[in-house]
């Protein structure tokens, strides 16, 4: 440690004393509001919520009180529905799906409404630190109804509602407690300092606990997954033109902008925080987790990607090990397989083993001046690709559906990204609208098979 460093240190000890023994004595002699003492308030956290977010707080507490009732005769209506008048509700073609979805759609949005009724009167109340909280929980209520309700209706403008409160909950969240405020300021500052010590050590990005690896941080893991999505491209890539059709190139990539495939970078994220801690282990035992991990994750997005927008991008119905069927693509139904879960726990090891050391260095060639700002920049330029490919998937899909393009939007991914743009950027893929569980009230949608050689 610098010795600068250190006398900063031997500073900060001394001032901390002098302020510990200011407080012992005036704890002692009775004076009201010891900062010291958490069950009183300091003066930040005593400071009364805006009144904006008051005003926020009662359309929480409203929205909270009547969603219960409304959804209560929501359930109930589309109940006499399906058992009085089906004709009137149009599922897809595995109903139990799409009731199942529902269901769980319905229990989130309850849940959701009596967070937000807590949340609404820890504003009203004054209570900043336990409304900081409740947003939290909300935070992730409101993503996972934002899925389910892609999954049921696609991308339209139900999800404006949710969209707005999320973005709502997201400011709150990091302004509504004063303490917490100085806390992330403090430790904005402490992470500047603790960089440029570890620049100096070589240590930068590494678990300062020793526990794990990696630091599993927003910028180590984000800049893992932009690696692992363009490099498991390549690897996908070279495979089907290797293996699967020798000489034939096929784009394989997974988003609409970009050489980049983020299954492989969403499951290199998985893999490193579930194997960061398993690093010193035996081989055995990380290719088993990953095998695991990578099965399960090729899973949800295979089934995902189908309940909400009819589409396949890979089935491995049939394939077979050694002339006998695959066991596990029987019980997957296809989503995935044997050889595959066998492959991510390949890569898994190679990744945790080999991989992972020299990702690290090649992170921290990023300045550390900038490191955090471009990772911002980075980021959005990288959501808002994310956010072009699923409203493309969703408008494609509408378009296979022979649903009308009547919203701006509609017409304006028409003209960009017509049926034959997807085809050719989305080349393993096909669309199904019959296999989706969307839900739609007002037509039925007609069941359209697009294939491709």
């Amino acid at each position: 440690m610098p010795l600068d460093v250190f006398c900063g240190i031997e500073k900060l000890k001394g001032i901390g004393m002098e302020t510990a023994a200011v407080a012992k004595s005036t704890s002692n002699n009775q004076l009201p509001e010891n900062d010291l003492d958490p069950s009183h308030l300091t003066p930040e956290e005593k400071k009364k919520t805006p009144l904006l977010m008051k005003a926020y707080g009662i359309l929480c507490v409203v929205d909270g009180v009547l969603t219960i009732p409304l959804g209560i005769l929501f359930v109930g209506l589309v109940a006499w529905a399906l058992f009085y008048r089906p004709d009137l509700i149009s599922v897809s073609s595995d109903p139990t799906l799409a009731t199942v979805l529902s269901v769980v759609s319905f229990i989130v949005i309850m849940i959701n409404a009596g967070f937000l009724i807590g949340f609404g009167i820890s504003l009203l109340k004054n209570h900043r630190r336990n409304a900081a909280r409740w947003s939290y929980v909300l935070i992730v209520l409101t993503i996972l109804r934002i899925l389910l309700d892609i999954m049921l209706q696609g991308l339209g403008e139900h999800l404006i509602a949710p969209a707005i409160q999320l973005l709502i909950l997201l400011v709150i969240s990091v302004t509504v407690d004063p303490s917490l405020i100085q806390e992330r300021e403090l430790k904005r500052k402490l992470r500047s300092m603790e960089d440029r010590d570890a620049i100096e050590e070589g240590t930068l990005g590494r678990d300062p606990e020793g526990k794990g690896y990696i630091e599993l941080n927003f910028f180590n893991l984000f800049w893992v997954f932009v690696v692992c999505s363009v490099l498991g491209l390549l690897i996908e890539t070279v495979q089907h033109m290797v293996v699967v059709d020798p000489g034939v190139y096929q784009d394989r990539a997974g988003m609409l902008f970009g050489p980049f495939s983020p299954i492989y970078g969403f499951g290199a994220v998985f893999m490193t925080i579930a194997l960061n801690r398993f690093y010193k282990k035996n081989f055995v035992l990380i290719f088993l987790v990953s095998a695991v991990i990578g099965g399960l994750f090729e899973y949800f997005v295979s089934w995902f990607m189908q309940t909400a927008f009819g589409a396949v991008a890979w089935d491995y119905t049939g394939m077979t090990i050694l002339g006998m069927p695959d066991p596990i693509a029987i019980l997957t139904g296809g989503r995935t397989a044997t050889p595959f879960m066998c492959a991510w726990g390949l890569l898994g090891l190679v990744w945790i083993k080999l991989l992972l050391p020299n990702m690290l260095k090649l992170i921290n060639m990023i300045p550390w001046k900038i490191r955090y700002s471009f990772t911002t920049l980075c980021a959005a330029l990288m959501l808002v690709n994310g956010a072009m490919t699923l409203m493309a998937l969703d408008c494609w899909f509408q378009r296979v559906s022979n649903v009308p393009e009547t919203a701006p939007v509609e017409q304006f991914f028409a003209q960009h990204f017509d049926n034959e743009f997807m085809e050719n950027r989305f080349q393993s893929m096909t669309i199904t609208p019959d296999d989706s569980t969307r839900v739609d009230s007002s037509q039925a949608i007609k069941a359209v098979f697009v294939s491709r050689s």
